[in-house]
């Protein structure tokens, strides 16, 4: 009996050691392979973001041309409360330097203006939520609270999802690009989509609402004026939209943004 229950040690003795040895080697293995646990860390809302610049071929522009934040912000001095809420990877995706029939898309980044309809929290929660169908997939990069507060939701140097089945008709004529054969051409591939949050009497599909906070007009202007995107091709949901469904950002005041904008140096009238 007592040989058999040595022999019963041993074999335990035995299993736990080749175990430990068997854990070393595929940790080793790992490392080598992949390196490293590694922790990345969030950027912060006050970093500079910079975005790739354009390629030197003309048959692969880079669609990154047209959209950098800049650091002179010297005049004049106003600073928002900003955060980030990322939206789930589903409601957005990448810029494309080609279309989907492969011929090169080489527009300059364009700012679209929307407005949410409801409150700022309902956005958020839509955009978080995982959408597995495209249709139902929807995200602005940045949304303006009532109180100013600039919200990040998806990165500048992404696509985000804010205007399907549109166009934008400027000087050098029509622009729009298709990246998804299944959809209509829209100008998603080289829109910053910004958004400004409805006032209360606005949660409806009426033409007019009281309109947005003073906060929000300067934390546009703030906002605009740190990318290199000019006068010209900031425009609105409305203007853009192909359906003729869309009509925000409702009660905008065009006079009221630029006698903000303009106060910045680059961009004096």
């Amino acid at each position: 009996m007592g040989d058999r229950r040595w022999l019963k040690v041993g074999i335990y003795i035995g299993t736990f050691c080749l175990a430990t040895v068997v854990t070393i080697i595929l940790a080793t293995t790992y490392r080598m392979h992949f390196g490293p646990p590694r922790v990345i860390a969030a950027p912060t809302p006050a970093q500079t973001v910079e975005a790739a610049s354009q390629t030197d071929s003309p048959a692969t522009p880079s669609v990154e041309h047209g959209f950098v934040y800049t650091a002179d912000l010297s005049n004049p001095s106003y600073t928002p409360s900003e955060r980030i809420e990322l939206a789930d990877p589903s409601n957005y995706g990448e810029r494309y330097t080609v279309d989907a029939y492969g011929q090169p898309l080489n527009q300059d980044y364009l700012a679209v203006l929307h407005e949410t309809v409801w409150s700022a929290n309902s956005a958020i929660n839509t955009f978080q939520t995982y959408h597995p169908r495209d249709q139902d997939q929807v995200s602005y990069h940045t949304i303006i609270d009532r109180d100013g507060t600039v919200i990040y939701i998806v990165p500048p140097e992404k696509r985000a999802y804010g205007a399907g089945n549109s166009v934008f008709n400027g000087p050098n004529g029509p622009e729009t690009a298709t990246t998804n054969p299944a959809f209509a051409s829209s100008v998603n591939n080289f829109a910053y989509h910004i958004s400004l949050v409805t006032p209360s009497d606005g949660q409806d599909n009426a033409f007019s609402h009281s309109g947005y906070t003073d906060a929000q007009y300067k934390s546009l202007a703030w906002l605009i004026a740190r990318t290199t995107i000019p006068e010209e091709r900031i425009t609105t949901h409305a203007a853009v939209d192909r359906s003729g469904s869309r009509q925000d950002p409702r009660s905008f005041n065009w006079a009221h943004f630029l006698e903000y904008l303009h106060q910045y140096p680059s961009r004096a009238a």
